[in-house]
């Protein structure tokens, strides 16, 4: 059996099992805790614009998603945004993007010295997005599927004018299964290939990653967005993989059957959202190589980050709008 990437989230039989989120807390529009306190007792912090700060990095699809529902919903302003280098050692994401290698708001180097002030005792895995509390640099939350729900939810009366309704109520039920199965077998699904050290896990997951892309495939060949003619939170999720898809997914992952621009309507459903505002620009094939090749050395020993493939095809017409 080959090494593990991540030998505490690898089973005995091979398969990629993802740990899971550490803090779960949630800003919310009930919390009973006053104006610069909380959490209340059943761990809900109050809302207040310019208190929380989002951490992420440009090249991670979990906290890709909360980067772009942010922007969605004109929560710029009300939640301010830190970045993390792509190249992630031993010591986990670091501020090195940052003047002298320290986030200019919360002070610390690393994103492990918020996780450890929030819980001294942990030793998993440290993970963006990150939801920091400013005024105590404790970590709020790094649930990323609950988090980009509350913004858009919780954080209503924060949000532009005209923002969109990522997660309209009468589509919930129909979105939320979606959502699984797509966390299940393509989100999830690209990680349970890459990390897989068995030939069975990885066949495993392999085939339901291109079922599940075929029937998404036949889903949006009638209609422009999975949820019908209006972008939802579910055509986020899948397109923070799918923009991830060629660069690192393909080859880096072995998800080979077909490349991203090999797959007739996902590639234009894909290049409709990338050139749609919001998407595109917070997409960086840089720091998205570096840190897949540059970090799972378990997978890539040299490190060699490929030059390819060619990024001008995002911007061609995509014929779905």
């Amino acid at each position: 059996m080959a090494r593990a990437q991540f030998s505490a989230e690898t089973s005995g039989g091979g398969a990629f099992v993802r740990q899971p989120n550490r803090f779960t807390g949630r800003v919310t529009a009930d919390s009973t805790a006053p104006p610069g306190g909380g959490p209340d007792e059943e761990d809900r912090w109050p809302l207040e614009a310019g208190r929380y700060r989002l951490i992420w990095c440009r090249a991670c699809p979990w906290a890709h998603r909360a980067r772009i529902v942010r922007g969605l919903l004109g929560l710029d302003d009300a939640i301010s945004l830190g970045t993390v280098d792509p190249i992630r050692d031993e010591r986990g994401w670091a501020f090195a993007l940052d003047p002298d290698g320290f986030d200019p708001v919360l002070g610390v180097s690393f994103l492990s010295e918020a996780y450890l002030a929030t819980d001294p005792d942990y030793t998993g895995r440290v993970t963006v997005p990150a939801l920091v509390d400013t005024l105590t640099g404790r970590v709020v939350t790094n649930d990323y599927p609950q988090l980009t729900l509350d913004f858009s939810t919780e954080w209503r009366r924060l949000h532009r004018p005209d923002a969109p309704d990522l997660y309209p109520v009468d589509l919930r039920p129909e979105m939320d299964a979606l959502m699984a199965e797509i966390h299940a077998d393509v989100n999830n699904g690209v990680y349970r290939c890459g990390f897989a050290t068995s030939q069975e896990a990885y066949d495993e997951a392999f085939r339901a990653l291109f079922a599940r892309l075929d029937a998404l495939s036949e889903r949006l060949a009638g209609q422009r967005y999975l949820m019908g003619d209006a972008i939802t939170e579910a055509d986020v999720r899948l397109f923070t993989t799918l923009v991830r898809f060629d660069a690192a997914y393909h080859g880096h992952f072995k998800c080979n059957r077909d490349k991203l621009t090999e797959m007739p309507v996902l590639w234009a459903y894909a290049r409709d959202l990338f050139q749609t505002p919001g998407f595109g620009e917070t997409v960086d094939f840089d720091h998205i190589k570096r840190h897949y090749y540059g970090t799972h050395r378990e997978i890539n020993p040299s490190g060699i980050v490929p030059l390819g493939p060619d990024e001008s095809g995002w911007r061609t017409p995509h014929g779905r709008g």
